[in-house]
């Protein structure tokens, strides 16, 4: 399901009556051209919308219980362009419950050396104004994330953005519905969790349904449907020749189609962004869905294998924050190592379910046995991811809360071609080192099934994080095991200290 189509951040600035008239027209005035400038860079995500100058308390709660309300609006980015008195903004701020960016900016890039006075000090105060508001969204223990420089500056915009993309994230999980069809994977434990805390904490609604429920949708596909998607996947992949109208596994491909079509509406009439299956329990279906899985996570769907609800979920949020960037975001696993010769890599995969936004070409559509689920065999989409740059993040459950972990990694190209490995795949390099990266990973108790975007980066991860109030931990280029070890024991305690502090930071 994708993100809202016109998402909205809310820009407020803060002054007081004190001014006079005059002055607060000036403020407006500057504050709308800081606006345009924010909004003319096209590098936001989202639309910027001006509200009106605020001078008072209870207007300032008003427009922020407003923003509470809107299901458009993402958050909102405050600037105090004169000073404005904090208490004014208590009541307001403590009632907000969407992001919030502190904007610490002004509308002149240099000083006027020879011509400033007294006037233009009093008007252009942000350097002022922004301590008073600094310190009590502190004192309300706010989680919020703090940018200061021009809004010209290209380093200023690319950070907002990624609060932006954030904010798409946090927003998409608020109403997520995520459909399980049949349970978690018999035995496994990373892949379970508590879905009442995750309501609580994430939003997201995660329920079961048999998965004969959805067989009863699939079989009543109509055959115009059918013939409408096989000619899709005609134009868009290369189809193998057993799958071609002529060739000998068409009806396979068919049945796919079919599957695809009975998956979408009953995730479509549900209202679902996310889903999950298991091999284990595939009731009526005649094969694991393949293609249908990886086609519905293109469009943006959330997915989890084996009944993985939390990858799932991750999964519809990364997808929503990486909305426009042009690169893939994919359900992934580490499956196998290259320790050598050359330089060390992981091998990424899974059984079927890789998404094609990370394909480095036009996939291949190919029919091949799949040796469990006890099912005909399975049509995917088989491809090399591109190379670049990524993320793969893992969400675990530790029982008192969730943790994110995170792994920046350089996606490559294999180091020889795999013709006998019938599915999508990616190899990546793990920073800081493969030997460190998995010993840190497994001491976080991070998952096997991961999220492996190249749309979204780590600073909006922790963005994201923040605004969720959920512990996020990174393994990057400056990571060694011993301080990732000590850094675990800090969060730890942090976490348990923080479930008896007031104030929602």
């Amino acid at each position: 399901m994708p993100p809202a189509t016109h998402p909205q951040i809310w820009f407020l600035t803060g002054s007081q009556h004190l001014y006079g008239p005059e002055t607060l027209d000036q403020v407006a005035s500057q504050s709308q051209q800081i606006l345009r400038t924010l909004t003319g860079s096209g590098q936001i995500v989202a639309e910027i919308v001006w509200k009106p100058v605020l001078t008072e308390a209870s207007a300032i709660r008003t427009v922020l219980l407003e923003a509470n309300a809107d299901p458009g609006c993402l958050g909102v980015i405050a600037w105090m362009h004169t000073f404005s008195p904090a208490k004014m903004w208590i009541t307001g701020l403590d009632a907000l419950r969407k992001p919030l960016l502190h904007l610490h900016t002004q509308l002149n890039e240099a000083l006027p050396w020879e011509s400033i006075d007294m006037d233009f000090m009093n008007l252009n105060q942000a350097a002022h104004g922004d301590r008073e508001f600094g310190f009590i969204q502190t004192r309300l223990g706010l989680a919020r994330k703090t940018v200061a420089g021009h809004a010209s500056d290209p380093s200023v915009l690319a950070r907002i953005d990624e609060w932006a993309r954030a904010a798409l994230g946090f927003a998409h999980l608020r109403n997520l519905r995520l459909a399980r069809f049949g349970d978690n994977m018999r035995d496994v434990a990373v892949t379970e969790g508590d879905k009442v805390e995750a309501e609580l904490r994430f939003g997201v609604s995660v329920n079961t349904y048999g998965v004969n429920d959805l067989v009863e949708v699939v079989d009543r596909v109509a055959d115009q449907e059918i013939e409408r998607l096989v000619g899709e996947y005609a134009d868009t992949y290369r189809l193998a020749p057993e799958l071609a109208k002529d060739g000998d596994r068409h009806e396979s491909l068919r049945y796919a189609a079919r599957i695809e079509a009975g998956l979408r509406e009953f995730l479509t009439a549900g209202g679902f962004g996310a889903f999950t299956t298991n091999f284990q329990d595939l009731g009526g279906l005649r094969q694991l869905p393949g293609l249908a899985v990886q086609r519905l996570m293109a469009d943006g769907y959330g997915f989890g294998g084996e009944g993985d609800w939390k990858t799932s979920t991750l999964l519809a949020a990364v997808k929503a924050m990486g909305a426009g960037s042009h690169r893939g975001t994919s359900f992934m696993e580490d499956y196998t190592y290259h320790f050598g010769p050359g330089e060390p890599k992981i091998l990424g995969a899974h059984m079927l379910e890789v998404c094609p936004s990370i394909a480095s070409g036009r996939p291949s559509c190919e029919v091949h046995p799949l040796g469990i689920g006890d099912r005909e065999d399975p049509v995917r989409l088989v491809f090399d991811a591109t190379p670049g740059p990524g993320v793969v993040i893992g969400m675990a459950d530790l029982g008192e809360r969730f943790r994110l972990v995170a792994n920046e990694i350089e996606v490559v190209p294999p180091d020889e071609p795999m013709p006998r490995l019938p599915v999508a795949r990616a190899v990546w390099k793990p920073a800081p080192s493969l030997s460190t990266s998995a010993e840190s990973w497994l001491t976080a108790g991070g998952p096997h099934h991961t999220v492996l975007t190249q749309a979204v980066g780590t600073a909006t991860l922790r963005d994201f994080a923040d605004m969720l109030h959920t512990e996020l931990v990174l393994i990057d280029g400056r990571t060694t095991t011993a301080d990732f070890q000590d850094r675990l024991r800090w969060n730890q305690a942090y976490h348990r200290l923080a479930q008896g502090l007031p104030g929602r930071g």
